[in-house]
């Protein structure tokens, strides 16, 4: 990130009211979502990325711009299809006759906060793309390690894989998303609400930065200071263990998503307005942390998250 750092954000008390205003300013314009928008803001302060997978229209792209216009964060749309190639993502070097040499022109992942829009349906060689700039923050092209903006934030929508046209994410992909949400269909109070007020886009355009990308590095330097204590590690730690010894499971979790878990739980509770992280942090991040990440076996007839739902009422808090 250029122009100014870490040290010349604002005070802790102050960047944190702002962290709030933003919420509810996004709050706003994704009406009746406010846990969908907390878990957004945690994945934000995580350091991770974001997967959202629903129906078309529900609103997925929408909480994408909304977090782009309350950060502040300079933002790039990737529109996935079957024909995107990697250097639609990465850029491209053109020659400079002029110059004789080439120069290099970055694609749309040179952004603070990019929209991997329909991620799904580009094939899996472009997906890819999106691999090594998701896990290092830097991307190689034509031989050449160049780094990415800080912060950087992928938000990758995705439709359901029985819809026409689309390509599953591979495993190496999903990994790297920390948490994968749902919007669902608003309830009949929001719904009329949409129906009968301004226009997303237009309310969108006129939505100023409340917080700016200086902060939200600062507030991630927050959230990793917060407090976790042994009790809570051993529940973390139970958790994952249940995952690597249930039948219902093809794998359990690696020693990596018990990390992001711990991490996105510390954000989630600094989001809730706390210094702390309890076991109900925790219990609310799992699922959306475990369900792109774990496989039930072929044949039976259960799902991932009723397997999860399971799992957390069976697993003891110390």
């Amino acid at each position: 990130m250029t122009g100014k750092t870490v040290q010349e954000a604002l005070p802790a008390n102050a960047r944190r009211e702002q962290l709030t205003r933003a919420i509810a300013v996004a709050g706003k314009i994704v009406l009746g979502k406010h846990e969908a928008i907390n878990l957004a803001f945690s994945c934000l302060l995580a350091r991770g990325h974001l997967l959202i997978e629903d129906l078309p229209g529900v609103g997925k792209t929408t909480l994408a711009h909304a977090l782009a216009a309350v950060t502040g964060a300079k933002y790039q749309r990737i529109q996935f299809t079957s024909d995107l190639l990697p250097a639609d993502i990465l850029g491209v070097s053109i020659y400079r006759r002029d110059q004789e040499q080439f120069e290099f022109h970055p694609g749309p992942i040179f952004a603070e906060l990019v929209l991997a829009d329909e991620v799904n349906r580009a094939t899996p060689k472009t997906q890819s793309a999106l691999l090594e700039a998701m896990a290092e923050g830097q991307v190689t092209v034509e031989g050449e390690t160049k780094a990415l903006p800080n912060p950087f934030f992928v938000v990758a929508t995705q439709n359901p894989l029985d819809l026409v046209g689309t390509f599953p994410l591979p495993d190496s992909q999903l990994d790297r998303f920390l948490i994968s949400i749902s919007l669902g269909f608003p309830d009949p109070e929001m719904e009329r609400r949409l129906l009968t007020s301004e226009d997303r886009r237009l309310l969108l355009s006129k939505t100023e930065a409340v917080i700016h990308p200086r902060d939200i590095l600062a507030l991630q330097e927050d959230c990793e200071r917060l407090h976790v204590s042994d009790a809570l590690l051993d529940y973390v730690q139970a958790l994952l263990a249940a995952t690597r010894n249930s039948r219902w499971f093809e794998t359990g979790l690696s020693p990596r998503a018990g990390i992001a878990l711990l991490r996105c739980a510390r954000s989630y509770a600094f989001v809730s307005g706390r210094d702390f992280v309890t076991p109900e942090d925790v219990k609310t991040i799992f699922p959306v942390l475990a369900r792109h990440r774990m496989t039930v076996p072929q044949g039976m007839e259960v799902t991932v998250e009723d397997q999860i739902a399971d799992m957390l009422r069976q697993v003891e808090i110390p």
